[in-house]
C-alpha cells in the first residue's frame, strides 16, 4: 500500500501536537498542586468514606431494608462534609500522617456522631429507624474509614520510598542492630532506620530495664530483654551493631554498656547528649561513635530557663577570651536567650574569626560584634567598652598551661592578675551591672603560678563587689579540667593515638576533675549571671577521674589495647602540677541556692589597701629583668596568696624558702 505524501502529517502539524500535549501535561501538572484543588479532591474521597459508612451501618442494622438515594443519607453526607472542613482534615498530609493527626480524626469523629445526634432534636433524620444505633455506627465507620484511609496512604508511600531505595542502592550485606534504651530516642533511631533500608541495618530487638517494657511491641520490634541480659542477646540474635540510644544517661552507665559490647567483640554507636543542645534546640537521631565525652557524661543540667532569659533577652554580653574554647561556648551557650548583641573579645585573630564564624552560622540573626583587643591594654579596653556598653561581663581570657607559666610567671602576672583588674575597671566604667570571673580548682591550695594568680584574680573579684552599687553583682566561678578544651588532655591523646603512640602521663595516681564544655558553661551562666554578689561559686566537678584509665578508654575507643597495640609512657610529673587537685579551701565549701550542682566558696577578702600595694608591687615586678623578675614574683605570690606552696621545680627553684603560711578561715588578712 502507497501513502501519498499528502497524506502525512506536516512538521508543522506534528508540531503543534506536541505543543498542545505539551502545555496541557503542564496545566494538568499546575492544576494538581494547586492547594485548593488538592484539598477540594480530599474531602470528595471523605464524603465517599462517609457515604459508605452510611451504607454499611444501614445494612448491617436494617439488612436489605437499605434506600442509598435519601433525604437522610444526602443529609448525613453533608454533615460529615461540614465536620470534614471544620477540623480541617482535608488539608492534613495524608504521607506524613501521625499522632496530632490522629488525635484531631478522633475529635472530628466524636464531634460528628455528637452533631448527629443533637440534630434529631431539629428534626432531621426523619423515617430512620434505629435512629440512635445507625447515627453512632455511622459516625464510628466514618471515623474508621477515614483513619485506616490515611493510613495506608501514608504506608503506600513508606513502600515506595524504601523500594526505590533499595533498587538504587542493594545493600552488600544486613548488620543486626540492638538498640539499647526504648524510650523515645530510641523510637526514632528505629523509624530512621526502618526508612533507609539502603544502610543495611535492621533492628532485631531493644534492650531496656524498664520494667513495664519488658516483652512488648514497639512499632513491631520486640522489647529482647533487660542489661543483664545484653551479652546473651548479642550472642543468640548475632547482633553485629548496638546503638545507645539514653540521650540523658550519664557517663558511668555508657561506660558500662560500652564494656560490655566491646567484650562481645561487636561495635558500638551511641547519640549525642543533652549538653550538645543548646536553649530549647531539639534532639536529633543521630548515631555517633562514642566519644570520650560520652563516657564522663553526667546527669543534664536543669537550667532556670526563665530566668535566664529575663537576665540575657536584651543586654548586651561582652565575653573577653571569646576565640577560646570557654569563651565561644559562652557566646554559643548565652544566644540561645536572644541578647540584644554579643562582643566577643580577643587578641587571637584567627580564633576570633573561627568563633565568629560559627556563631554567625548557628545564630544567623543574632546581632554579633569581634573587637580585637588585649586585656593588658587597658585604653584599648576601655574604647571596646565605651563603645558597646556591655550589662553582662564574662571574663574567660586567661593563662592557663601550668608549665608554661611556671618558666614565664610574668606573663601570668600581667594576664591573669593585671589583665583581670582592667576588665573590672573597664566594666565598672562603662556601667556593666554583672561581671562573671571564670576561676580554676588551682586557686585552692595553689602549687602553681595559675593557681596563685586565679587566687588574686578572684581577690580583685572579692574587691569590686565589696564596692558594688545595688543590684551589681560581681562574681566567680571556680571549676576544673574541661573536656576537648585547647591544651587540654585529650587533644593530646587523641594525636598520640593517630601517631601510634605512645600515650603519655606524667604519674600513675594523677587525677583531675573533668566536665565538658557545654556543661561548664551553662553552670557558669547559672551561677554567675543569677548568683548573689561577692560570692565564689563552685561547680559540681563530680567524681576525679585517673588521667591513665582515661588513657586506657581512650585507646579501646579506638579499637586498641593499652599495652599491647598501644603504650602507656609515664613520663614524671611536671613543674607546678599536683597529684590530686582540691575544689574548696578548708571550711569554705557551703551549699549554693542557683542550682543543685553549684556550691558556694566562702571566704574574707584581703584587706583593700594591702591588696592595691601588692598589685602595684606585681605590676613593677613583672618588667624586672631575667632571674630578678622570677624571685621577685616568687616572693610577692608567697605574700599575697597564703596557701601558696610554690613547686621547686618550677618557679620555687628561684630559692624561696617559703614557710606554711596556710590558716583555717583560708585567708589571714
Amino acid at each position: 500500500m502507497q501513502v501519498s505524501a499528502a497524506t502525512l502529517p506536516t512538521p508543522q502539524v506534528i508540531g503543534r501536537g506536541n505543543h498542545r500535549m505539551m502545555f496541557l501535561k503542564k496545566f494538568s501538572l499546575q492544576t494538581l498542586n494547586f492547594p485548593a484543588f488538592r484539598s477540594g479532591v480530599k474531602a470528595f474521597l471523605d464524603a465517599g468514606l462517609a457515604a459508605w459508612a452510611w451504607v454499611a451501618a444501614s445494612y448491617f442494622l436494617n439488612g436489605s431494608n437499605i434506600f442509598i438515594i435519601s433525604v437522610n443519607f444526602i443529609s448525613w453526607i453533608s454533615v460529615s462534609l461540614f465536620i470534614n472542613f471544620s477540623f480541617r482534615l482535608p488539608r492534613q498530609h495524608y504521607r506524613l500522617f501521625g499522632r496530632r493527626d490522629l488525635f484531631r480524626l478522633a475529635c472530628a469523629t466524636l464531634t460528628l456522631i455528637l452533631l448527629a445526634m443533637g440534630l434529631t432534636f431539629a428534626g432531621l433524620w426523619k423515617d430512620l429507624t434505629p435512629k440512635s444505633g445507625i447515627l453512632v455506627l455511622a459516625g464510628l465507620t466514618t471515623g474508621v474509614f477515614w483513619t485506616v484511609f490515611r493510613l495506608c496512604l501514608a504506608e503506600i508511600h513508606e513502600l515506595r520510598g524504601a523500594i526505590r531505595r533499595v533498587r538504587g542502592e542493594r545493600p552488600r550485606r544486613v548488620d543486626q542492630v540492638l538498640i539499647v534504651g526504648a524510650g523515645r530516642a530510641g523510637l526514632l533511631i528505629l523509624q530512621e532506620m526502618s526508612r533507609h533500608p539502603e544502610l543495611g541495618q535492621k533492628v532485631a530487638g531493644f534492650v531496656d530495664d524498664a520494667p513495664e517494657k519488658r516483652s512488648i511491641l514497639i512499632h513491631g520490634v520486640p522489647v529482647l530483654g533487660t542489661s543483664e541480659d545484653l551479652p546473651a542477646l548479642l550472642a543468640r540474635h548475632r547482633i553485629s551493631l548496638v546503638v545507645l540510644a539514653i540521650p540523658s544517661a550519664p557517663g558511668h552507665v555508657i561506660r558500662r554498656f560500652t564494656r560490655m559490647v566491646d567484650a562481645a567483640g561487636v561495635r558500638v554507636k551511641t547519640v549525642p547528649g543533652l549538653f550538645d543542645l543548646l536553649g530549647n534546640q531539639a534532639w536529633a537521631p543521630v548515631i555517633k561513635d562514642v566519644a570520650i565525652e560520652d563516657l564522663l557524661r553526667r546527669e543534664p543540667v536543669r537550667l532556670d530557663q526563665a530566668a535566664l532569659s529575663e537576665a540575657l533577652e536584651g543586654s548586651v554580653v561582652l565575653i573577653t577570651g571569646g576565640g577560646g574554647s570557654i569563651g565561644s561556648e559562652l557566646a554559643r551557650q548565652a544566644a540561645a536567650f536572644h541578647p540584644a548583641r554579643i562582643v566577643l573579645l580577643g587578641r587571637g585573630e584567627n580564633s576570633l574569626w573561627e568563633a565568629e564564624r560559627q556563631l554567625r552560622q548557628q545564630f544567623p540573626d543574632q546581632p554579633l560584634a569581634v573587637e580585637l583587643a588585649d586585656i593588658r591594654n587597658p585604653p584599648r579596653l576601655r574604647q571596646a567598652f565605651e563603645l558597646w556598653r556591655p550589662g553582662i561581663v564574662l571574663h574567660a581570657a586567661a593563662h592557663k598551661h601550668v608549665p608554661f607559666l611556671e618558666q614565664h610567671p610574668g606573663e601570668a602576672v600581667q594576664n591573669n592578675v593585671l589583665g583581670t583588674l582592667n576588665v573590672v575597671r573597664a566594666a565598672q566604667a562603662a556601667g556593666a551591672h554583672t561581671l562573671v570571673n571564670i576561676s580554676t580548682d588551682k586557686a585552692v591550695n595553689p602549687a602553681n603560678v595559675l593557681g596563685a594568680t586565679k587566687f588574686l584574680a578572684e581577690c580583685i573579684i572579692l574587691d569590686a563587689a565589696a564596692q558594688a552599687q545595688p543590684g551589681q553583682r560581681w562574681v566567680s566561678v571556680r571549676f576544673g579540667n574541661v573536656l576537648g578544651s585547647r591544651g587540654s588532655v585529650i587533644p593530646l591523646f587523641r594525636d598520640q593515638i593517630r601517631r601510634g603512640g605512645p600515650l603519655t602521663v606524667t604519674h600513675p595516681d594523677m587525677t583531675r576533675y573533668f566536665m565538658t564544655i557545654p556543661e561548664a558553661s551553662q553552670l557558669v551562666l547559672q551561677a554567675g549571671i543569677l548568683g548573689g554578689n561577692g560570692a565564689i561559686f563552685v561547680l559540681d566537678m563530680g567524681e576525679p577521674v585517673k588521667i591513665s584509665d582515661l588513657a586506657v578508654d581512650m585507646a579501646r575507643l579506638s579499637g586498641l589495647t593499652a599495652g599491647q597495640d598501644i603504650q602507656i609512657q609515664f613520663t614524671g610529673i611536671r613543674p607546678g602540677e599536683k597529684l590530686f587537685e582540691e575544689i574548696f579551701l578548708e571550711h569554705e565549701e557551703r551549699p549554693s541556692a542557683v542550682h543543685p550542682k553549684v556550691f558556694e566558696g566562702t571566704r574574707r577578702p584581703l584587706d583593700p589597701g594591702f591588696l592595691e600595694q601588692g598589685l602595684r608591687a606585681l605590676a613593677s615586678a613583672a618588667t624586672l629583668p631575667e632571674g630578678e623578675r622570677q624571685r621577685a614574683i616568687l616572693q610577692l605570690l608567697t605574700h599575697l596568696v597564703p596557701t601558696y606552696r610554690p613547686s621547686p621545680t618550677g618557679l620555687g627553684r628561684y630559692g624561696l624558702d617559703a614557710p606554711d603560711r596556710r590558716h583555717p578561715s583560708g585567708i589571714s588578712r
